[in-house]
């Protein structure tokens, strides 16, 4: 039995849902501790609130839209300012919880401060994140704008940290890598939950919608005339419109209209395009405006044939009408069998933790947490 610090970056579920799916899998043999921001913090804290996993919040970085729901440069440069001002800080609070319960490994999602906090106290830390493939990815089949935007966003990635012991990459997608990385990295499907991988996929007809608060009403509007049974979550509860039902984000009803639906209608995040490919469900992605890294996925999204994408103003009934009829065209690309990362990580970090006897379950420690969906 080891003990684990493990830190998440980002606002989004996609880094929570990534860390929970690890999580569920280390807790079973070591103590573990997460060290999460804002809405990471939000999805974790009560879903661990029974068990022998703590989970402390932290600062992070957090982005800014605007009315027309836009990223508001401004405002989320300035609280990436505030943000780097006060890192120090942080810094030396983990610092001191490392030195005080000595982890035997850190592990990070995205997040500067604990890899700082651990390099400080020689203590080794892997990266587990999808955002690294900006670093270690030759994405020479991009278009020259979006190969542009990714060289800019890995110099972002790349002043996070380094010193790691091993880069862990998470992706639906697969590339080859560049040359020059290929000694500590490795490339793994989706990290995936638990309540994923214990479905039976069928296909009852109905459409999955995962919207955020980046939808505009002509999505919706698309959506419903489409005449699809569609169910939409992400926009919280409302009045049925149409064919379309909302729906919170319960994590097992979502879940099951996920396994259970024809395809998916979605942002192109990185986490739920995979969980749904797991699932033998092909995927209409709507990249969020301006979101270069969903533009990217969307890209290999297509390239893999197990789905497309769309600009969200391009959304109409003909274009779902279309995506629709070549469902199983789009299943017949998909390799299940490499999507599912977990394992693949887990051989990593047990390398680097010590082989203890592991002392008997407590009670509390049985059976799954529950967190909302990814995005």
């Amino acid at each position: 039995m080891g003990k684990v610090f493990y830190s998440v970056g980002g606002e989004g579920r996609g880094h929570a849902t990534r860390v929970r799916a690890l999580v569920e899998n280390l807790r079973v043999r070591h103590d573990v501790t997460i060290f999460a921001p804002a809405h990471a913090y939000d999805l974790l804290a009560p879903a661990y609130e029974r068990t022998a996993v703590r989970v402390e919040r932290i600062p992070g970085m957090l982005a800014h839209y605007n009315t027309r729901k836009e990223l508001h440069y401004l405002k989320t440069g300035w609280n990436a300012f505030r943000y780097m001002t006060g890192l120090p800080r942080l810094v030396r609070r983990l610092q001191r919880a490392v030195e005080r319960e000595h982890p035997d490994l850190v592990l990070t999602d995205f997040e500067p401060a604990l890899p700082r906090a651990a390099r400080r106290c020689g203590v080794p830390y892997l990266s587990i994140n999808h955002q690294h493939f900006l670093l270690t990815y030759d994405l020479g089949s991009l278009p020259p704008e979006l190969q542009k935007q990714a060289a800019l966003m890995g110099k972002v990635v790349q002043s996070y940290y380094s010193g790691q012991e091993e880069t862990i990459v998470s992706s639906f997608y697969f590339p080859p890598l560049k040359k020059n990385e290929c000694g500590r990295v490795t490339q793994i499907g989706v990290l995936l939950r638990p309540e994923i991988t214990q479905q039976q996929p069928q296909d009852q007809g109905h459409v999955v919608a995962y919207l955020r608060r980046f939808a505009s009403h002509g999505v919706l509007d698309a959506l419903e005339r489409s005449g699809r049974d569609i169910r939409v979550y992400g926009l919280g509860v409302r009045p049925p419109s149409g064919s379309l039902r909302f729906y919170d984000v319960d994590i097992m009803r979502f879940v099951e209209d996920l396994a259970s639906c024809r395809a998916l209608v979605c942002t192109a995040g990185n986490q739920l395009v995979g969980e749904a490919l797991y699932l033998g469900k092909p995927v209409l992605a709507m990249p969020e405006y301006k979101n270069y890294e969903q533009y990217i996925n969307a890209h290999f999204l297509k390239h893999s044939g197990a789905g497309t994408f769309v600009e969200m103003q391009d959304l109409s009934p003909a274009v779902i009408h279309r995506f629709l009829e070549r469902v199983e065209e789009y299943r017949s690309h998909m390799d299940r069998s490499r999507l599912n990362g977990i394992s693949a990580a887990m051989d990593i970090i047990e390398k680097h933790l010590p082989d203890r006897p592991v002392p008997e379950a407590h009670p509390e420690m049985r059976g799954l947490a529950g967190i909302e969906v990814a995005a």
